[in-house]
Order: structure tokens, then C-alpha cells, then sequence
């Protein structure tokens, strides 16, 4: 119930609009993002990478009121990049289709992430947002994967529909990343037992890692703070003969910073989330409804 209730929040309006004014709630965010401004996440990029931890970059926010503010994403991203570049981070940028005026059609949102694409010195990740995007998301990833490995796209393991999505996209050798799914969806489109969710992340991971053992050379990313699908991938990926630098765990970041250094200083490849911008009260609710244990550190932050 608390998990549904905090997706219920992430979606309504009046407390996007009005929760954000307050200082309590501002600082509650600081331990999951550095700062609303790009100058913010590159900062923490590059000290993340003192410790030998990459960095994907995303800008906050998804649906948009036109078409003119996804040109605009489109140009802050090509700023990303620039700046990336330019102060050599170690840093991949990832991408919202909504950021990119899916709203308004896909035949745009293609385009302006083929842009990035060719702008891009590494893998440019799209997002997957609520499933009713999912089709559009995927189609879009297939047209440009066929001109260039240089893109990377997220699946959802609590969808029911993933497995045969990721049979469909394994002919293309692709770099994915599987995440367990944080939008509110009805049971029919996706599964509410974490139970379920758990083994179907597995499932998946074990897929993913099994195309790579054959001699596939897109990347896994295995999205997840949980300590027991840790550990389970790594078996597989031992059980399969990878090595460490094959395969690469993604973590939010501030969430489970010990485990980042471990996993890095055991020779893993390992890149942070760092989430940024000034749209982030969906995002936040929605990372709390993925660990509703957090909620006890909002509540340390909020007492001061």
C-alpha cells in the first residue's frame, strides 16, 4: 500500500507543483541527487571517478507542453556531451523519449536522438518510461541501432511483456540495461508481487549475460541495489566464464554507496545514476516507491 501510494504521489500534480517550495523536502532530495544544475552532476561525475566509478548523466523530466521544449532538451544534452568531453568525465548521457517530444510524435523523438547519437563519443541510453510507450520506445531503438552501436535502451522486468521484448532485440546485440520498473501500472501490464518482479530480473539478467557468454559484444547493465540479485548475477556471470569487465552494474546515486566501492574495488565495471534538474519530485517519489525503506532517511532529513 505505501508503495502505491507513493507512485500515486509522483503522478499528481498539486504536489509536484506544491511539495517542491518546501526547504524540509529540498533537503531530502540532497542525498539522491547532487544538485538541480549540469555544473552539479559533472562535479560528482568526476569525484566518482576518483574511485574508479563512471557516471550516466540524465536530465529530469518527461512529458513536455510542445514540441520547441524537446528542441530545448535536445540542446542541453548536446551541452552534456560538450562538457563531458571537454572536462574528460567518464560519463554517458540517458535519455527520456518524452524529454524528446514522443508526445508529438515518434518520427521527431527519432531524429533528435539520432542527433545525440552522432554528437556522442559513447553509448547514448534511452529510458523506458510507462508501458504505453514501450512499443514506440523499442521501434525507434531498432531503427537506430541498425546505423549505429552507439545506443543503448532500458527494459522493465516487472512488465509481463519483457521476455519476449528481450528475445525480439537479442538478434541485434544489444547493450541493455534491466531495471526492475518504477511506474504505476495495472496489474494486466505489469507484475505487483516483488516476488515476481525478483525472479523475472533474474531471468533476464541470466539471458542477458548468457548472449554476451556466446559472444555477443553489446553491454548488460544490471540495474539494481539488491543485494541478492547481486550476487546472483555475479554467480551466473561466473557460472558462464565472464569476465568482470564484460558485463556492468548500474546504482543511483547516494543509494547504497558502500556497495558501489566494493563492487568497484573487486574489479567490476560500475556507473552511477546521477539524476539532475529542477522536474524532480516524480522522479524522487518514484525512487522511493522502488525502496520504501528510505523513507526513514527522508524522515531523519526532514527532523533536521
Amino acid at each position: 500500500m505505501l508503495r502505491q501510494a507513493l507512485l500515486w504521489a509522483s503522478t499528481n500534480p498539486m504536489l509536484a507543483e506544491r511539495l517542491p517550495r518546501y526547504g524540509f523536502v529540498r533537503r531530502a532530495t540532497r542525498r539522491f541527487m547532487p544538485g538541480e544544475r549540469l555544473e552539479d552532476a559533472t562535479e560528482a561525475a568526476a569525484k566518482l571517478g576518483t574511485s574508479g566509478i563512471a557516471s550516466t548523466l540524465t536530465l529530469l523530466g518527461e512529458n513536455l507542453r510542445s514540441e520547441s521544449e524537446a528542441d530545448e532538451v535536445l540542446a542541453h544534452y548536446r551541452e552534456v556531451l560538450a562538457a563531458v568531453q571537454r572536462k574528460g568525465v567518464d560519463a554517458e548521457i540517458s535519455v527520456k523519449p518524452t524529454q524528446l517530444g514522443l508526445d508529438f510524435g515518434a518520427a521527431g523523438t527519432h531524429d533528435r536522438l539520432a542527433g545525440l547519437v552522432r554528437a556522442a563519443k559513447s553509448i547514448v541510453w534511452i529510458d523506458m518510461e510507462g508501458s504505453k510507450y514501450v512499443d514506440d520506445t523499442l521501434e525507434i531503438y531498432r531503427s537506430l541501432r541498425a546505423a549505429s552501436v552507439n545506443l543503448g535502451v532500458c527494459l522493465q522486468a516487472y512488465l509481463h511483456r519483457t521476455d519476449a521484448d528481450l528475445e525480439a532485440l537479442l538478434p541485434l546485440d544489444p547493450s541493455i540495461r534491466i531495471v526492475k520498473g518504477a511506474y504505476q501500472e495495472p496489474a494486466a501490464v505489469a507484475m505487483p508481487k516483488k516476488a515476481d518482479v525478483d525472479r523475472s530480473f533474474v531471468r533476464l539478467t541470466s539471458r542477458l549475460l548468457r548472449a554476451r557468454a556466446l559472444g555477443g559484444t553489446g553491454r548488460p547493465v544490471i540495474a539494481t541495489h539488491d543485494p541478492r540479485m547481486i550476487a546472483e548475477s555475479g554467480r551466473l556471470a561466473v557460472e558462464l566464464g565472464l569476465a568482470k569487465g564484460t558485463f556492468e552494474y548500474a546504482l543511483l546515486y547516494g543509494i547504497a554507496r558502500a556497495e558501489q566501492q566494493r563492487l568497484a574495488r573487486n574489479g567490476h565495471r560500475v556507473r552511477v545514476l546521477i539524476s539532475y534538474g529542477a522536474a524532480w519530485f516524480p522522479w524522487y517519489m518514484r525512487r522511493l516507491a522502488e525502496r520504501p525503506a528510505n523513507l526513514w532517511f527522508v524522515a531523519k532529513q526532514m527532523a533536521g
